[in-house]
């Protein structure tokens, strides 16, 4: 039987009814029915990667919580992956590698999945970086701003392909694939400058301030996913906000003034994939060198030095 052979499970659902979005009345079946049904463009962007689940029992109103190790009660055919802390010691995390596991998930009133930027067998060296835009309430539009600027500079400059997605909450993220070579030290470094120099060209709209307090209705350019044991939302997940809505790739053409991080709900993505496809599909054929990046990253830097901007 060859690794992608896997023999077909029946997942118990129960009470199907519960309603986990007041708001809509949207319930746990018609979450179960989402995750199933979207699970073919999904799964590719998940395959492989631990998982951090966030958990709502009692619906969006209830009390949720944030889950990273795989419970001892989860059916054995879910796969585990041990992982070993930073800290000491080893934890089992769920990989999501087939459409059961996201069905099994959401019967667990799981909403959203966060995923590693890395996969099982070389968890060291991430495949992925991710720049996650995060702008100030209600400056979606500044968002927009960053995505086209950052992707000229990356495209450009770098001669990286992006990849853009909102992300169901505020803002968008901005993925490149990484062929893998590199460790998240030098991925996370490499994210950090791209950052220092965007700050510099555009000083009055972005900032890398963590604290809020500090960042003067400027968006943030977060980097700090780019790390062992750090995730990121994935694509095609819940959010667990009024209205269920959803992480979207989108086509570039796609990212307008009057886009909304929250456009996509569990309600209408389906009419949006069938006019599109999934536009992350070419995501998983490319794969950019974090070295090349570097030397031209490198060069681009000399010609102004920026200021550190991490400490």
């Amino acid at each position: 039987m060859s690794k992608r052979e896997k023999t077909v499970v029946e997942v118990e659902i129960t009470h199907p009814d519960k309603v986990l979005f007041p708001g809509e009345k949207i319930t746990k079946g018609q979450l179960i029915e989402y995750y199933r049904r979207v699970a073919p463009v999904m799964l590719p962007h998940v395959e492989g990667r631990p998982i951090t689940m966030h958990r709502y029992p009692r619906g969006l109103r209830g009390t949720s919580f944030i889950q990273q190790e795989a419970p001892e009660y989860f059916p054995a055919w879910i796969r585990r992956e041990p992982v070993e802390k930073r800290e000491g010691g080893i934890t089992d995390r769920v990989v999501v590698d087939r459409p059961e596991t996201l069905v099994y998930l959401a019967n667990q009133a799981c909403l959203t999945i966060h995923t590693w930027l890395s996969r099982a067998g070389r968890l060291e060296f991430p495949d992925r970086l991710v720049f996650d835009l995060d702008p100030p309430e209600g400056g979606f539009s500044l968002a927009v701003f960053a995505a086209r600027e950052l992707r000229r500079l990356l495209t450009e400059e770098l001669e990286m392909l992006p990849f853009v997605m909102t992300t169901g909450s505020r803002g968008l993220h901005l993925a490149i694939p990484l062929d893998g070579r590199a460790d998240f030290d030098a991925v996370r470094e490499f994210a950090r400058e791209v950052a220092e120099v965007m700050v510099q060209r555009h000083p009055d709209r972005l900032t890398a301030e963590v604290r809020l307090a500090k960042r003067g209705g400027r968006l943030f350019l977060d980097t700090a996913r780019n790390a062992y044991g750090q995730t990121a939302v994935a694509p095609y997940s819940v959010r667990a906000k009024p209205g269920a809505p959803v992480a979207t790739p989108l086509e570039w053409k796609e990212l307008e003034a009057d886009l909304e991080a929250q456009k996509y709900t569990v309600n209408n993505l389906f009419a949006h994939l069938d006019r599109r496809g999934d536009p992350w599909e070419a995501l998983r054929q490319q794969r950019f060198s974090l070295v090349v990046a570097r030397s031209k990253l490198d060069r681009l830097r000399a010609d102004f030095r920026p200021e550190p901007l991490f400490a």
